[in-house]
């Protein structure tokens, strides 16, 4: 082999230059030959205390905070119910006997029950199709779509007190702003102390702010969607509401589902905004009410409201169920 001499002009060097770039390959398959042999000889890797602690922290008090906060409480209301407790003397056991009272001699149970259907209905037949109505509107790029955005929005930051007092603002009888704009200043229309009136008055209240909440979810899927499966909906000739229904909508599961369920936890767990307005009275009557009058109020019933908690909780559990079981399902056969 011919000696290589240096580029300064030096005493040639003796050693052969090495093939890197053709030998680079295999060295490469040799290293990792070597990590692999070497991972198998240590074997799965084992945790530290540290890194133990670390996960025990992490998971351990949310689960903790979960079971003390929410299935504790839970537990305690399903026991309760079958008791008799004013909150200070001893607990008797009364068996059944509160869920018999409840169904057949208390009169506010069964109202209660039918405006919480009724919330349950309104919102998700009249504000989610509206708010996905908004989230296509502002999708196809109108002029000022941020504003809109925002304006829609804001409702949802506030909460259902605020929304119960600003409903009072608007709808009151004597200095509502509602009666002035309608002229109905000789003969004010009594919008919220009308027991036919009140009730749509409110879920008009509570459709506001949870509209904007389903468009802003809605919208986040829309946005998510493959322009790809629009062109070509739009060449095989589909029109805008065909490509909607079904290409677009399918696409939405996921969305559909997370809005299902918001949408009846919303309607089951209202509470504020009718107690805002008249703590739930004259035709405002829900099952959360009546929990809050049995357990905090004068009576201190505290086994009879558990009663009416548990079944509010069936009530949720039964609707959030069935709704994921089907979407579920649905999914499947896909």
């Amino acid at each position: 082999m011919p000696l290589l001499r240096t580029p300064g002009g030096g005493p040639p060097d003796p050693r052969p230059k090495a093939p890197a770039a053709r030998d680079a390959p295999g060295a490469a398959r040799r290293t990792g030959a070597r990590t692999r042999a070497s991972a198998r000889r240590r074997g799965p890797r084992r945790f530290t205390r540290r890194d133990l602690a670390v996960i025990g922290l992490l998971l351990g008090i949310p689960v903790l905070l979960d079971m003390v906060i929410v299935w504790g409480p839970t537990l305690a209301s399903v026991l309760l119910s079958f008791t008799s407790w004013d909150g200070i003397g001893d607990i008797s056991w009364v068996g059944l006997r509160n869920y018999e009272n409840l169904f057949t001699a208390y009169p506010a149970f069964w109202p209660a029950a039918r405006h919480n259907l009724l919330w349950l209905a309104f919102l998700g037949l009249v504000a989610t199709p509206f708010g996905l109505l908004l989230a296509v509107l502002v999708d196809r790029g109108v002029r000022f779509s941020r504003f809109y955005q925002s304006t829609l929005y804001m409702p949802v930051v506030l909460s259902l007190a605020v929304v119960g007092f600003i409903a009072q603002l608007i709808l009151s009888r004597d200095q509502g702003a509602l009666n002035a704009v309608l002229g109905n200043t000789a003969d004010p229309t009594d919008w919220l102390g009308d027991r036919d009136l009140n009730i749509w008055m409110i879920l008009l209240a509570a459709a506001w702010r949870h509209t904007g909440y389903v468009m802003i979810l809605y919208l986040a899927g829309l946005k998510a969607v493959d322009p790809s499966l629009k062109e070509a909906a739009a060449i095989d000739g589909a029109s805008e509401a065909q490509t909607f229904f079904r290409i677009v909508f399918p696409t939405l599961r996921p969305v559909n589902v997370i809005v299902g369920v918001i949408t009846v936890i919303e309607a089951l767990r209202a509470f504020d905004i009718v107690y805002a307005v008249n703590k739930g009275r004259n035709g405002l009557e829900l099952l959360s009410v009546l929990v809050t009058d049995n357990i905090v109020g004068e009576a201190s019933r505290i086994g009879f409201g558990s009663a009416i908690a548990v079944v509010l909780l069936l009530f949720s559990l039964g609707f959030v169920v069935t709704f994921l079981v089907q979407e579920i399902r649905g999914e499947s056969r896909r």
